[in-house]
């Protein structure tokens, strides 16, 4: 899905991943469920490009939700996976702590669910070789991606700021479609480690030269980087 001349989209609003495009390569930002594989096959196809253009993917945390293709994509294509040191163990398969669920509705958790089987959620496969990245880390891939530290989601929790894309990829610091119950917005994301520290950890987007603001669940949100942490506050 084609979101702007250098940025796309694959998955959908339930779980989503995305492309950064350049005449330089190609950077991945999340890994999504094992089964997007096949999703990013057909969107490389679609532009025309192959696995050889892709020269990096990026994590925003280290969660089996976004991982999925990741230690294929390194194994059989050489790519580098990129995750911040803190949830660097996680995507390796290490121990998370347990979340409360909070509200949910039948509906969309059933579906939430569904859609993880369909897409082979149930076979996680971890990483086994990481590049660990910190806080303020300018990475040498297409697009020239910044590292923006937004722990509370999970220790590792970042944003990655691709000025040529004119967007954010937040991950699960935020969502626009809450997974357990259906509700659309900007909001909360469920299965936070520290939910009041994610939340302030949203004023560090503020001042970021973005229009796109891409979770990795629920529709992309375009507006004004400025206003999200305010938006997230008031619906949680």
């Amino acid at each position: 899905m084609r979101l702007n001349s250098h940025l796309h989209r694959i998955g959908n609003d339930i779980v989503a991943a995305y492309l950064v495009v350049t005449p330089e390569g190609i950077t991945v930002i999340d890994a999504g469920l094992p089964g997007h594989w096949d999703d990013l096959k057909t969107e490389l196809a679609e532009l025309g490009r192959s696995f050889d253009d892709i020269r990096g993917l990026i994590l925003t945390h280290g969660d089996s939700d976004h991982i999925g293709f990741a230690e294929r994509l390194r194994r059989e294509h050489g790519v580098p996976v990129f995750v911040h040191s803190a949830d660097a163990d996680r995507a390796r398969g290490g121990d998370k702590p347990k979340t409360a669920m909070g509200p949910l509705r039948v509906g969309p958790t059933a579906g939430f669910f569904a859609y993880a089987v369909r897409k082979r959620g149930w076979r996680t496969e971890y990483l086994t070789e990481v590049t660990e990245v910190a806080d303020g880390d300018v990475l040498d891939l297409p697009g020239s991606p910044r590292v923006i530290g937004l722990p509370g989601h999970s220790p590792g929790s970042i944003a990655i700021h691709v000025p040529i894309a004119r967007a954010v990829f937040v991950g699960d610091a935020l969502t626009t479609r809450h997974v357990l119950t259906g509700r659309l917005g900007l909001q909360p994301a469920p299965f936070t480690d520290e939910p009041a520290r994610a939340v302030d950890s949203l004023d560090r987007l503020s001042g970021l030269d973005a229009t796109w603001v891409l979770p990795g669940h629920g529709a992309p949100w375009q507006g004004s980087p400025d206003t999200v942490a305010a938006t997230v506050r008031a619906a949680g």
